[in-house]
């Protein structure tokens, strides 16, 4: 399976597809990578640059202001932590208007004393990105999102693991 698991679909009312994937990493080392609000554009994909992270970030409140969108077309707004439940919810409302905001839920799970599951969940939730039929939504936002668990896994595992020689 590689760590990595199948998208799950439930197209019924209010659903939207939930990925996970298994990280060579503890909870606490993802924990990390989410309470560093720096590093947002590192894994969260579309994500070109943050701008401004709040101190308090990621309690419920707080908010990161990032851009998304290719240069020179780049989009300014901001991500903003609706829940925090330290080292296993995060829930996110992401802005990138003019095409709406999606509410984020990623969960963590430890699996050993060494490694965890990350799930992500997320849907469109205001804005014109409603507009699309559901399917389409989540024809964008499975790879999307796939490529997001990577990129998290990859920061994570590397913050984890001991510096190699050169």
């Amino acid at each position: 399976m590689n760590g990595r698991r199948k998208a799950h679909r439930d197209d019924g009312p209010g659903h939207a597809p939930t990925l996970s994937r298994r990280i060579a990493a503890p909870a606490d080392a993802v924990w990390e990578v989410f309470a560093d609000g720096w590093s947002y554009a590192g894994w969260v994909v579309g994500t070109s640059r943050v701008r401004a992270v709040d101190r308090a970030w990621p309690a419920a409140g707080s908010r990161i202001g990032h851009s998304f969108g290719p240069w020179p077309l780049i989009i300014q707004d901001y991500t903003r932590v609706e829940r925090c439940d330290p080292a296993e919810d995060l829930v996110l409302t992401a802005r990138a208007w003019p095409v709406g905001e999606a509410r984020v839920h990623l969960h963590v799970d430890p699996d050993g004393a060494e490694s965890c599951v990350v799930s992500i969940t997320e849907d469109a939730s205001s804005g014109p990105g409603t507009l699309l039929p559901r399917p389409l939504r989540h024809l964008i936002l499975v790879p999307r999102n796939r490529e997001t668990l990577n990129r998290l896994a990859l920061i994570a595992e590397g913050r984890h693991r001991e510096p190699t020689k050169r």
